[in-house]
């Protein structure tokens, strides 16, 4: 029998709480190129060990660090000075059953066709590339060779889930995916992908404080800037106000004024380029700002400093046994199914405590808080429970769909 509680939480829902703020770092934002990088090595560490091996060894891509490198901005278009380093860290098994993996290659060639996909004036080839990855120790690699289809938990270790999103953090992680999106940077080619965005709800009241970048070989001049700056302001005003109105029918005790936005609030006019934001790549990682992985978005692609979430970097982690990643991503999971299947339910958290060494489909514990509209915890205790039994059953099939990349992690 798993140990799965079941209680009733005696809380307002976040989107009724006077403050809420919520920020999401784009997708050329420093932090998040270092989580979505390592989590594609991994994902394409794991079908190379499937291929050539029948299962999943044991790797842990989840250090990685970008640092910055030096850029001379103009109008008109700048250069790169010095290329940014992109350093990959931890551990991977090498090589098994007389077979060698070349995962220094892996990591390098999978970096590269990232940074082709997503940053249109990144040049791949133009980047140092750093491989720190080292052989695992014999003990946590022992776990993938015990047998078994449900392996063991490689570490002691709590994750955090909820549901559902609330209007506000969902209105900064969709504006974000709209202005990065293709069909925005086709009509604005010269905004830049590194975008973050916070969002502060006070009441009633919604304001976006957004961060973007303009790729300087579409910058003539300041005026120039400050005249495409108030055109990309309206659109991001207009995008919010729309997406505010959609929202209201489902969440009417809050949205209901039109949300506000501000765009690059350290711009300063009649400083040239030292007071306007300005890439000659479109993120800052070319000059200003090293990243991390672990540093960016939770795994449902924000960070909500409202709700209580896991201190793992899901990034990376190999998908078969660091709860690190299984739990983090899980927990949502069985969050969103309660909600959506459960009747009378408002907000639901899911907590997964591991402990090492033992199947990852039995952990310590698993706890469903619900806060309920109304009715009696009683009457949909037993439902909630057989959700995460189910999903814990079916842990193994989980864990192929995240060796498969079927999930964002950022």
């Amino acid at each position: 029998m798993r140990n799965i509680v079941i209680e009733e939480l005696k809380a307002s829902e976040v989107y009724r709480q006077k403050v809420e703020v919520v920020e999401r770092k784009g997708l050329g934002h420093p932090d998040y190129i270092c989580d979505a990088i390592m989590e594609q090595i991994s994902v394409n560490l794991s079908q190379k060990y499937l291929e050539t091996f029948g299962t999943i060894l044991h790797h842990n891509i989840d250090k990685g660090l970008l640092v910055a490198g030096e850029v001379e901005g103009k109008f008109g278009g700048g250069r790169i000075v010095s290329p940014m380093r992109l350093i990959f860290g931890d551990r991977a098994t090498f090589e098994a059953q007389g077979i060698e993996i070349d995962v220094p290659g892996l990591a390098i060639n999978t970096a590269k066709e990232w940074f082709s996909d997503n940053l249109r004036f990144v040049d791949p080839e133009n980047l140092f590339y750093q491989v720190e990855l080292k052989r695992g120790s014999v003990e946590l690699t022992d776990i993938f060779v015990r047998g078994g289809e449900i392996l063991g938990a490689n570490d002691t270790s709590a994750a955090v889930g909820y549901a559902p999103l609330s209007p506000t953090e969902r209105l900064v992680f969709e504006c974000e995916r709209h202005l990065n999106s293709r069909t925005f940077k086709k009509e604005y080619p010269e905004s830049g992908e590194d975008i973050k965005v916070m969002g502060l709800r006070h009441k009633e009241d919604i304001h976006l404080t957004v961060a973007m970048p303009l790729v300087d070989r579409f910058v003539e001049s300041e005026a120039d800037y400050f005249e495409k700056k108030i055109e990309l302001h309206e659109q991001i005003e207009d995008f919010a106000a729309g997406f505010a109105e959609k929202e209201r029918a489902e969440f009417e005790a809050c949205m209901c004024l039109k949300p506000t936005a501000s765009l690059n609030t350290l711009d300063m006019p009649g400083r040239g380029m030292k007071g306007i934001y300005t890439t000659v790549t479109g993120t800052s990682a070319e000059d200003a700002d090293c990243g991390q992985v672990g540093r960016g978005n939770r795994v449902n692609g924000i960070i909500p400093l409202n709700r209580p979430v896991s201190s793992e970097a899901a990034a990376g982690k190999n998908p078969v046994s660091h709860i690190g990643k299984i739990y983090n991503l899980l927990s949502h999971k069985i969050a969103a199914r309660i909600y959506s299947q459960v009747p009378d339910v408002s907000e639901v958290y899911v907590w997964l405590l591991s402990e090492i060494g033992t199947p990852i489909d039995q952990p310590q514990i698993a706890t469903a808080q619900l806060i309920m509209k109304k009715g009696s915890l009683r009457n949909v205790e037993k439902e909630a429970a057989e959700i995460i039994e189910k999903e814990l059953e079916n842990i193994h099939a989980f864990s192929m769909e995240l060796a498969a990349g079927k999930a964002s992690i950022c």
